[in-house]
């Protein structure tokens, strides 16, 4: 378990916009799905690691399971967040109390013992997490080995990196014996063009039936901040490659973003203008989610 610590070592986040709201521009159709957001708890119960890239407040498993009623979400994936390394504990113990609403994808060592990854598949995780963007999180040396215990559970593996690295690592992830996803359409800023090597890589992956993307992270990846329209071309482009692997996420709380905070409604809305077709934008919601994560 992480040592606890009770500085603020590094920057202090935001809390997230406290009154989420349902879309405007879209109907979610049924079973639509959050595939990406954090639980977070608090020092000493759940400790921040120290080598964490910032510090946020927390956010309880309550407020999330608001945050996807308010928003009409029927179910959820949580993604163990960096600052609690790999005490998936606060997740876990969400999961196991919302078994057949949510799903999780896990942070461990490639020598994890089999016994926790049993628990953690009991518990409803589907997949690992690797994360080379923010400290606490498990690099990407360590994956061929998660691959393969990956491969042994049935999971998948899912990726927080920059895609201008991609042409250098695509033959590895190629080569997994795992399906794999990438967090935040690249987490790649949108001002380095369509044409840069590493969203090439990227759509050229895709294109080759190889890994799924998540429709996330506007914020994150906009320089014209919002309604983040410079968003738009990078996401159709993503969704022309593969639409059949491409799923939705909210990345609430919105850690380490320095603002201004966006809200998880009209962060939705935003599927209106990346994925006009009504028949398409439901599967990314509802059927693609359903098929990877392992809903009914």
């Amino acid at each position: 378990m992480p040592t606890a610590d009770p500085l603020p070592t590094a920057p202090l986040c935001q809390a997230p916009d406290p009154a989420p709201h349902p879309p405007r521009r879209i109907v979610l159709p049924a079973g639509a799905c959050d595939t990406h957001a954090h639980v977070i708890g608090g020092p000493p119960g759940y400790p921040l690691v120290a080598s964490r890239s910032y510090t946020p407040p927390e956010a309880s498993p309550e407020a999330y399971l608001g945050m996807l009623d308010a928003v009409g979400m029927a179910r959820g994936v949580l993604v163990q967040v960096s600052v609690h390394g790999t005490d998936n504990r606060l997740m876990v113990e969400t999961l196991t109390a919302n078994r057949n609403r949510l799903r999780g994808i896990a942070v461990v060592e490639a020598d994890a013992p089999d016994a926790e990854l049993a628990r953690l598949k009991d518990a409803g995780v589907v997949g690992l997490r690797l994360n080379v963007l923010f400290g606490g999180g498990v690099g990407f040396d360590q994956l061929e080995r998660l691959g393969d215990r990956c491969r042994e559970l049935g999971w998948h593996l899912q990726f927080l990196l920059d895609a201008r690295t991609l042409p250098e690592l695509a033959p590895r992830l190629e080569r997994l014996p795992v399906p794999f996803v990438v967090d935040h359409m690249g987490h790649m800023p949108v001002s380095a063009g369509l044409d840069h090597p590493g969203f090439q890589a990227l759509l050229g992956l895709l294109r080759r039936g190889k890994g799924w993307v998540k429709l996330s992270g506007a914020f994150r990846v906009s320089t014209a901040g919002p309604p983040y329209a410079d968003t738009v071309p990078f996401a159709r482009a993503l969704v022309a490659a593969a639409p059949e692997r491409m799923v939705w996420g909210s990345d609430w709380p919105h850690v380490a973003h320095p603002g201004p905070m966006p809200n998880v409604g009209d962060l939705l809305d935003l599927l209106a203008d990346w994925v006009p077709d009504p028949a398409r934008r439901d599967a990314v919601l509802a059927a693609n989610p359903a098929r990877l994560y392992g809903f009914g």
